[in-house]
């Protein structure tokens, strides 16, 4: 309130609170200009109790300052993809600022700063008595060093708050306008200015000072007010126009040029005048530093006459400034914020907090030069937005044997701004290459490519890659699955050749999907999604792979204690196999990269090193390697899937470099996801094209740049090329030959079984079934009599099975008995007789039948005549006996 208005009840409290705060003040300064008078000869005052009674160790905790992101170049030099902070401050050393801003700052703000000891009376009396007295508007009156202690206080206050309520009531209380806070200051100002020297105060002092806004700090200050330059480079009308900024940073500061933050411009005959608020206290400024020497008055007035002309360089805060770096750079902040948040105090965020006020210096992975033939081949193959559908394509690259992500990039324009997200398509805050802890995908259908991991159970469990199987279309109806007592149901898959492949090079060469169905048939789907976890790859929600969480009517479901409930009936089945569970690109490269790696999987990492603003060294997250499979079994691996290039449905993807790959594609139903994954042992690369939402089918639709469907096939090739002239590659070890070899199983027994008997027991062992059709035999009619081949075969092979047409009978035994019996006997089977003499030294055989033709185990058709021998002592054979009724 004005002096006029004051009652003299107001008056006479505030000549109290003077006269009180004058005598403390006077005491404190005698204090800091002879502690030793101050402590023996005026230790029994009152004041002085009161003095003894203050706080006065002041902990100076560390700075809120920006962290910064950075990717190395080619010639090893740092770039910067962006800055977060909650308030922009970069801590520099006394030499590293303009000699102009420092003595700016005492002529300004502090004449005696290097007189006094922490406390300038002179200006703390004048202040108590405008204050408490006259009843002005509140003035400064603050040493330096005390204007060091009050932005220390509300640093130390706002660092220890975990809410914003809490940080509102720290600041407010560092800032209240009250004489006990002021001797607070006072008593704090006193033991730093002997504890510290000058200097290390100013500096302190230049570091935490407000410039308006979000900026804080002279370096700060300097690069967003004058276009980047450090404050070591300021020249004189530049440091007194930033100083004065110190004095009100609302009213002062150079980023409002009409002075917008008084509500008015300042207006000199009819035109406002920018900055005109900051040229009066800058001026001022400069009037100080010619009073006190520090500058001639040739600099004074060449500084006068030197316009207010700021270059607002606003500050790179945010992965929006990374352009199509910026999924990777929000990786990024995702890994901070899940790595040093603590779990037991889930109400602070304290990874968020790091990030923002911590000053880190993060060092990433990313590989400039892969990342830019990401983004081009990303911007010429799939538009941002298509009308026709919600159109997503996300591509990410992996180094195998470190993890290290060496591109990120996807068809979108990233932001946070939910509004904007939701008002155009190209933009979204969700990396589609992530899990959603790290981006808030909830992850995509894989389709084909995640084969592999039966790939990989088939010849864990022993089986060979030339090992034969029935891949024909066919319904299956069970699968062993040991973790839920197996599935069974209907499941017929269809192939997009309309054929199968019978062993394991052709069924990955060709993608076919009753191939994988019947190689899984003989595994166990449990230790099929094992083996994919193995890999690293997991739901992109989080949960195991045949997991998902339960909805109803209102969303998703919740247990008592607040966690979403899992859906107890949902499994892993066989359509898993074909790749429905949502998964992550960047997941999926991790396993590839494995597969190229002997094996041996690498946890994905994006952060090389953190260095903290005192240059602490902070570990990175690691990455964690895990022996997926054998080596071994690897290398089989690898050899399957280098077909896919060599006239497989990765051929057009063949980037041409004459380094060996591994590939392989995934489209799921009705091409709503096309996917290209594959790798050398160099590098991995996963890139999907598809539907974000909805169900829109690739194969019918097209890009400028061609066909929707191929996209795919356009751009892996376009980023390995790069890859590959970049890192190289080595062939792929060659796999055991225990591996090819080819395995025979036993032909099941079927003569005499039914036919549809008989087909359950062919194809129960592997084979595939086919009907031969009815043969003349004695069995009865439709009884199996036998198949072609018989022994054994590989699995998979045709084993055609032959029944009875029953047009046969058996032919009676009539060896051993005489000539007319055995003739008689046949005859009356039906059967006609022709004899012949056949040689014997054995006169006991003389006349029987020592043959016959065709013999007892044998059969013919009625009518069809037997051969029978009969025995002659010394007789040539041949010739048949006269009156044997031959012609019957």
């Amino acid at each position: 309130m004005s002096a006029q208005k004051r009652t003299m009840s107001d008056l006479g409290t505030g000549l109290l609170a003077f006269v009180g705060m004058s005598a403390l003040a006077g005491i404190l300064v005698t204090a800091a200009v002879t502690p030793a008078l101050a402590v023996t000869g005026l230790a029994a005052s009152n004041s002085i109790t009161m003095f003894e009674n203050l706080p006065g160790i002041l902990k100076i905790g560390d700075l809120s300052e920006k962290t910064d992101i950075y990717v190395t170049q080619a010639d090893g030099s740092p770039y910067k993809l962006a800055s977060f902070f909650d308030e922009d401050r970069e801590e520099v050393a006394f030499d590293q600022i303009s000699q102009y801003v420092k003595d700016a700052a005492v002529a300004g703000e502090d004449p005696r700063f290097y007189e006094h000891g922490g406390i300038d009376v002179q200006g703390t009396l004048r202040a108590a008595l405008n204050e408490y007295v006259i009843g002005g508007a509140t003035q400064g009156g603050s040493s330096i060093t005390q204007q060091y202690v009050k932005n220390v206080l509300i640093n130390n206050g706002i660092s220890a708050a975990q809410t914003e309520e809490e940080r509102e009531a720290a600041y407010d209380e560092a800032t209240a306008t009250t004489p006990e806070r002021k001797l607070k200051e006072m008593r704090y100002a006193i033991t730093l200015e002997k504890e510290y020297p000058k200097d290390e105060i100013l500096k302190g002092y230049l570091n935490i000072a407000g410039f308006g806004g979000r900026v804080y700090g002279i370096e700060s200050a300097a690069q967003y007010y004058y276009g980047g330059i450090h404050a070591a480079d300021l020249t004189l009308p530049q440091a007194a126009s930033l100083i004065a900024i110190v004095n009100n940073p609302e009213k002062f500061r150079l980023d409002y040029p009409d002075d917008e933050a008084n509500g008015a411009a300042t207006v000199v005959d009819g035109q406002p005048v920018p900055y005109a608020a900051n040229k009066e206290r800058r001026d001022y400024i400069l009037g100080q530093m010619l009073k006190e020497r520090k500058i001639t008055q040739e600099e004074h007035d060449a500084a006068v006459a030197t316009p207010v002309q700021p270059v607002i360089q606003e500050p790179s805060t945010g992965c929006q400034t990374a352009g199509g770096s910026a999924y990777f750079c929000d990786y990024v902040t995702w890994i901070i914020k899940n790595q040093f948040d603590d779990a037991n105090t889930p109400d602070v965020n304290e990874g968020t907090k790091m990030l923002q006020t911590g000053g880190l210096q993060i060092y990433t992975t990313l590989d400039l030069d892969v990342q830019a033939a990401t983004e081009a081949t990303l911007a010429q193959n799939v538009p941002s937005t298509d009308p026709r559908f919600d159109v997503g394509s996300a591509a990410v690259t992996v180094q195998p044997g470190t993890g290290r992500v060496l591109a990120m990039a996807q068809n979108k324009q990233f932001t946070n701004d939910p509004e904007l997200a939701a008002s155009d398509g190209k933009y979204t805050a969700v990396n589609y290459n992530t899990d959603f802890n790290y981006g808030g995908s909830s992850g995509l259908q894989p389709g084909s490519t995640f084969k592999v991991f039966t790939l990989a159970e088939w010849l864990n469990e022993g089986h060979s890659l030339r090992e034969s199987f029935n891949g024909a279309r066919r319904t299956f109806t069970s699968f062993p699955a040991a973790c839920y007592g197996g599935w069974t149901g209907s499941f017929n898959p269809r192939n997009d050749d309309g054929t199968g492949a019978n062993n394991a090079v052709d069924a990955t060469k060709y993608s076919v999907n009753t191939s994988f169905m019947a190689m899984a048939q003989q595994l166990d789907l449990c230790k099929i999604r094992d083996t994919a976890q193995a890999f690293g790859v997991r739901r992109a929600d989080g949960l195991d792979l045949g997991q998902k969480f339960e909805y109803d009517d209102n969303g998703p479901v919740y247990n008592a204690d607040g966690t979403r409930k899992v859906n107890p009936d949902e499994v892993f089945g066989p359509s898993a196999v074909l790749g429905t569970e949502e998964v992550s690109p960047l997941s999926m490269a991790t396993a590839f990269a494995g597969i190229a790696n002997n094996g041996l999987t690498c946890s994905p990492i994006a952060i090389d090193r953190i260095v903290k603003a005192n240059g602490e060294e902070v570990t990175p997250p690691a990455s964690t390697c895990t022996q997926s499979v054998t080596p071994e079994v690897a290398h089989a691996m690898d050899y399957a899937m280098e077909q896919t290039f060599n006239g497989g449905t990765t051929a057009a993807s063949d980037p041409g470099t004459g380094i060996d790959h591994i590939g392989k594609t995934g489209t799921t139903d009705d091409a709503k996801d096309t996917w290209m994954i594959g790798a050398s042992n160099k590098a991995a690369t996963a890139v999907w094209v598809g539907n974000v939402t909805g169900k829109a089918n690739l194969r019918q639709l097209s890009f400028d740049s061609g066909a929707a469907a191929t996209a795919r096939h356009r751009m892996w090739p376009d980023i390995m090329a790069v890859a590959d002239e970049k890192y190289g590659g080595d062939d792929f070890p060659e796999a055991p030959t225990s591996l090819f070899k080819e395995v025979l199983v036993d032909i099941p027994q079927v003569a005499g079984l039914t036919l549809d008997a008989a087909k359950q027991a062919i194809e129960a062992a592997g084979f595939v079934f086919a009907d031969g059709g009815p043969q003349d035999s004695a069995l009865p009619a439709g009884t199996v009599t036998g198949s072609n081949p018989a022994g054994q075969a590989g699995r998979g092979t045709t084993i055609t099975v032959y029944t009875s047409n029953g047009a046969l009978k058996a032919v009676p035994n009539v060896v051993g008995t005489q000539a007319d019996q055995a003739e008689n006997a046949l005859k009356q089977a039906g059967f006609k007789v022709k004899r012949q003499d056949e040689a014997t030294t054995d006169p006991s055989k003389v006349g029987t039948v020592i043959s016959q033709a065709p013999g007892s185990d044998g059969a013919a058709k009625p009518g069809d005549t037997i051969t029978i021998g009969i025995g002659r002592l010394g007789g040539t054979g041949g010739t048949g006996s006269p009156g044997t009724g031959n012609d019957d």
